[in-house]
């Protein structure tokens, strides 16, 4: 009797293993491919904000979708896998910059504004507020689905001809900027070059002598090894970067409310992982940039005073632009 029991018990359990390796194999081989694009390495914040979005979907989704990842600008710079988002005939999800979207959503261009923010702290209690709600929520209006705002840190620029301290020392300074006109009135305002350009051109430019500098986060500038192109490091933090996690519209149709879920959730880990990664950044970068050669300098408080000071006739633009009602909100948010 114990043995018929026993016999019964084994068979019961190796046809419900059965069912389960079946029903994997066949989750497995029809996962639905997502494919994700970003403008760095796999190694870098934007790798990990797509590792982490990846991790979620995949685990509480049982498999049901598996990403492909194209890091490295692989699908083409940012503007180019915006539109194919928009149309539909690109990649089903990215991770990409601010600079690149205020073409699309020209709200978000607040964010750009010089000197805007104390800290990370203060921006990410913006983002993560009514305010950056609100902007993710205008990009439904241009067949965008902007699920979570995600992370650079404050820019600081670099360039091979000398070191940043005061305002006259950007004069006639040739610096790659993102495409964004934030950025571009603030150069222009305090007497530099400002010459934007996508990601993928910016290397060999600087190799070539196109341009003389550029400015990023110090996540970016570890993350792409700049010294390799790069003699000095100015610490400014004139500007916080934030990014972005989006999907396509047509993606986002396809999907049942509980998937929908899980990729917004998966966003937010990914918006996690990504702020984790600029966290370290800023504490590591200064020091890895000057163990890998680069000259750096801080600019103290009185020197960004001076730099807000230079291009304080920008800011007029931006009133009418943004309202001085929404900056005063931003920065009064605690």
């Amino acid at each position: 009797m114990f043995h018929a029991l026993n016999r019964r018990t084994f068979a019961g359990a190796f046809a419900a293993a059965t069912l389960a390796a079946t029903w994997a194999t066949g989750a497995l081989a029809q996962a639905t491919e997502v494919k994700i694009a970003y403008a760095l390495a796999r190694d870098s914040h934007y790798g990990a904000a797509a590792d982490g979005w990846d991790k979620y979907v995949t685990e509480t989704s049982q498999g049901k979708f598996k990403f492909t990842h194209f890091p490295s600008s692989a699908q083409g710079g940012e503007r180019e896998v915006i539109e194919g988002l928009q149309l539909g005939t690109g990649v089903q999800a990215v991770v990409v910059s601010s600079g690149a979207l205020s073409n699309f959503v020209p709200e978000i261009g607040v964010t750009d504004i010089p000197f805007l923010f104390r800290d990370l702290t203060h921006a990410r209690a913006v983002l993560d507020g009514p305010i950056g709600e609100g902007i993710l929520e205008k990009f439904r209006d241009r067949e965008l689905i902007a699920l979570a705002w995600g992370e650079q840190g404050f820019r600081h620029i670099t360039n091979n001809r000398q070191p940043i301290e005061k305002p006259e020392d950007l004069a006639g300074l040739k610096i790659r900027t993102m495409e964004n006109p934030v950025h571009i009135a603030a150069f222009k305002t305090a007497g530099a070059a400002p010459t934007p350009m996508s990601w993928p051109e910016v290397i060999p430019a600087l190799q070539q002598g196109a341009i003389d500098g550029q400015e990023n986060p110090l996540s970016v500038i570890v993350s792409a090894k700049l010294w390799e192109v790069q003699k000095y490091l100015t610490v400014s933090g004139h500007v916080y970067s934030p990014a972005m996690l989006i999907v396509a519209p047509s993606f986002w149709e396809s999907l049942s409310e509980d998937e929908q879920k899980i990729f917004a959730d998966g966003a937010l880990k990914g918006k996690e992982a990504m702020r984790a990664f600029v966290d370290a950044s800023e504490k590591n970068g200064v020091e890895k940039a000057k163990a890998s050669g680069m000259q750096v300098n801080v600019l103290s408080d009185e020197q960004k005073a001076a730099f807000q000071k230079s291009i304080q006739s920008a800011y007029d633009g931006y009133y009418t632009t943004y309202t001085k009602e929404l900056v005063d909100q931003i920065i009064a948010t605690k």
